[in-house]
């Protein structure tokens, strides 16, 4: 098994067409599907079915892709990291975090890293923390932002807790008290977030915990529509505080306070590379000097 063959079975599983993969890698289709039944020589099973001309993953195939990109990544990444041993005037970091970060401290700390590495790409992740697990699993993400859960405890991730922030109770109208205890929230419709969002999985674990089941007004949404869907009166939503400062929307704390624990992860198999370790150190250097957004909170204070 060669990395050039990963390469071409990654192209061919993006495009589903062995001429379409061809073009894109820059090689004769020929040679393309010769290397590829190398491969599935090589594993002893054919990765993709060729029925009537419709390529498609098989078992074997769908079970070798994210295998085959996380080699790949991992390769990138080591390239990367012997190439910024020149001293950090070159290189990329891939960062991520939720949607709630990035609207708040996510762009300071990014202007901040770029004003001090400006050789070093930044490319960012917007997404909801199990999405970004995930992404770091596959080795798509260097760092991010997620919130730290037991779900995730047995992930091959290591997570450093570094930020708390304030739940509230979204609305697009004053819901009349001054605090609303989980149980309450049975009396209202909920906009509910897609999976993938840790908020969704608390929400329904904080309503059910609580005795009940809650009731959708709408769900599957970003933040920026359950955001939308809550001004125009579909329902309510629990969010972060610091989501609701550009909004016309009214936020009621819940009761008891509840909060989330936002920490900052890597790959526990993969060294962070010396760019991934620069932003890490930016990162902190901010979270400690600069005025928090309302609702977020250093972890320890």
């Amino acid at each position: 098994m060669t990395l050039q063959q990963l390469v071409y079975f990654l192209a061919v599983a993006r495009t589903r067409h062995f001429t379409r993969a061809a073009e894109e890698v820059r090689v004769a289709q020929p040679s393309l599907s010769k290397q590829i039944h190398a491969l599935e020589k090589e594993l002893g099973a054919e990765l993709f079915s060729r029925a009537r001309g419709n390529i498609t993953l098989t078992p074997a195939g769908e079970a070798l892709l994210p295998v085959a990109s996380r080699i790949l990544s991992d390769v990138d990444t080591a390239r990367l990291e012997v190439a910024e041993l020149v001293g950090l005037r070159r290189g990329r970091v891939r960062v991520g975090a939720t949607p709630s970060l990035c609207g708040s401290i996510f762009a300071d700390v990014i202007k901040r890293y770029h004003d001090a590495y400006p050789g070093i790409h930044v490319s960012v992740t917007e997404g909801g923390s199990r999405d970004l697990v995930q992404a770091l699993e596959a080795g798509s993400l260097d760092l991010a932002l997620v919130i730290v859960s037991p779900v995730d405890a047995d992930r091959a991730l290591t997570v450093d807790p570094v930020l708390r922030e304030e739940l509230v109770v979204a609305s697009a109208e004053p819901l009349g008290v001054e605090r609303m205890a989980l149980l309450d929230l049975r009396n209202h419709p909920l906009v509910m977030f897609r999976p993938g969002y840790d908020l969704r999985e608390t929400t329904l674990a904080a309503c059910r915990g609580a005795g009940f089941e809650p009731t959708f007004a709408v769900e599957g949404g970003e933040m920026d529509a359950v955001l939308r869907f809550v001004e125009v009166g579909l329902g309510v939503a629990i969010v972060p505080s610091t989501v609701l400062a550009t909004r016309a929307l009214h936020a009621t704390p819940l009761t008891p306070g509840t909060s989330r624990t936002v920490g900052l992860a890597h790959r526990t198999d993969v060294a962070p590379t010396s760019a991934a370790r620069a932003f890490r150190n930016v990162l902190m250097s901010y979270l400690r000097g600069a005025e928090m957004p309302a609702g977020v909170h250093l972890v320890g204070e």
